[in-house]
């Protein structure tokens, strides 16, 4: 028997599924609001959810994630008043079964549901564990453990993949770990970087060429796509392939056979193809910039990578293992991570992802070369400044934002512009400098760094402020 949760804001809507889900043999509960949906979560796991978009208390797709990641992940079939083809695409991508249109009545969601069940029933009575080795993927978070979820499953077949993600979210990295988990694995692993090979040598690079195909073949290639017989070729920036050569890519794939530039004989390769982009390749198979049948094949299976930003929790342990690893590569004796640096580096978006997390931790690491551990003022200027901004920026709060009042308390009378203007500036004042020396750790030469003013003119702000320096 399973269980089935109705997350809707309509009461009769939740009565009719709820009922429905009984009469076929199964419990049912129903939930108004998501506060109410995650107290039911809390005390008991759900095999299915029924989830609607609009609830009183916020959007039921940003609950999505969370609900895949409950010990006992629930499938979720998401009902909506509305056709909305971007909600029905991010609900998909964050694991959602299916996507109702409502009005709900028996005959539109038997099938779903009965099919989800049956699905569900398969997976409780199945191992489904796939044991992968992570080749150096390092988190534990939802985002990357539903990442390699897909990858697990990824393995188990030998079709195209295609791996989309910021750029330093990881994708080589992914890339070799589905080559190494595969039945390919003692075959080669061939990258190609499409965005750094010049467009009018990149298909003698992949396709090879025969002698005196062009000016400068003075002996024949077999060419990359031939390297990576019996294993896998990683395309990196497939988005970056000219037009003409995403054909010729198109017809390898589908016939397995090419013929390298200048040749009149076919040339054979077993290779499995690895794509990866940053770029949206849905909306430039719109812009006519890649080839819609060409996409059809790079996506037989598709993995999104999380980026940083949305993947905060990984944080320490990435810190601790890029760490460890710069200390070891550079012979540096280890250096310790104290609470208050990993919550630094957690505070910041990391627009360049792990690859930026890594070289802001190398240059920490050279900065810290005398000491044991790491502090924040090890922290390259640059990101440090841009922290500060942050945090004094109206979204974090930092500043005060409701002026005080115009009426000096016990006056019954109104400030003149002038002394209300005064008075607002030295609070100002007051906040920013006291926030700048606790960025700064209490050192002058690191708050003129960080706030661009000579220290003649710190030193007097602070003074006038009352804040004490080191």
């Amino acid at each position: 028997m399973a269980k089935v949760l109705v997350i809707d804001d309509d009461r009769p809507t939740c009565e009719i599924l709820t009922e429905l889900v009984r009469h076929i043999g199964h419990e049912a509960d129903y939930a108004l609001s998501i506060g109410e949906s995650r107290r039911r979560t809390a005390q008991a796991d759900y095999d299915v959810v029924f989830l609607d978009i609009s609830l009183p208390d916020g959007n039921g797709l940003d609950i999505l994630p969370q609900l895949r990641e409950l010990p006992s992940a629930p499938e979720v079939i998401i009902l909506t008043g509305f056709g909305d083809p971007d909600g029905a695409e991010l609900a998909i991508r964050n694991g959602a079964w299916d996507y109702l249109q409502k009005p709900v009545y028996p005959q539109k969601v038997l099938l779903p549901l009965e099919r989800v069940l049956k699905y569900r029933d398969h997976l409780n009575n199945a191992d489904q564990t796939v044991t992968i080795d992570r080749c150096g993927i390092i988190g534990h978070s939802g985002p990357i453990r539903h990442a390699l979820k897909r990858l697990g499953m990824a393995t188990r077949i030998d079709a195209s993949l295609l791996l989309n993600g910021e750029t330093g979210t990881g994708k080589e990295l992914f890339a070799h770990a589905l080559h190494k988990n595969s039945k390919r694995r003692n075959g080669p692993f061939v990258v190609v970087d499409c965005a750094s090979i010049p467009s009018n040598l990149l298909e003698s690079t992949l396709f090879g060429h025969v002698k005196g195909a062009f000016t400068g073949a003075d002996h024949a290639s077999g060419g990359l796509i031939l390297s990576a017989d019996g294993g896998t070729l990683f395309l990196d920036e497939i988005g970056e392939m000219p037009l003409p050569l995403q054909k010729k890519l198109l017809r390898v794939l589908q016939e397995r056979t090419y013929r390298p530039v200048g040749g009149s004989r076919e040339v054979s390769s077993d290779f499995r193809l690895v794509a990866a982009t940053h770029r949206d390749l849905h909306e430039m198979v719109q812009d006519g910039t890649f080839r819609h049948d060409l996409l059809y094949r790079l996506g037989a299976m598709t993995i999104a990578l999380p980026p940083l930003r949305e993947r905060k929790e990984d944080i320490e342990e990435l810190a601790h293992h890029f760490v460890g690893r710069i200390c070891r590569k550079n012979n540096v004796p280890p250096k310790a991570i104290p609470p208050d640096f990993i919550e630094a580096l957690r505070n910041y978006d990391w627009p360049g992802n792990i690859r930026e997390l890594t070289n802001v931790l190398e240059t920490s690491i050279a900065r810290a070369y005398e000491h044991t551990e790491l502090y924040t003022t090890h922290l390259p200027e640059q990101l440090r400044i841009t922290m500060l901004k942050e945090s004094l920026g109206p979204k974090h709060g930092g500043m005060c934002h409701e002026p005080p009042a115009a009426y000096p308390a016990g006056t019954g009378t109104i400030m003149s512009y002038k002394e209300y203007r005064n008075h607002v500036l030295q609070q100002a004042d007051r906040q920013y400098f006291a926030q700048l020396m606790e960025a700064a750790d209490g050192d002058i030469e690191q708050a003129c760094a960080l706030s661009g003013l000579c220290k003649s003119r710190v030193y007097g702000q602070l003074k006038q402020c009352g804040i004490e320096k080191n």
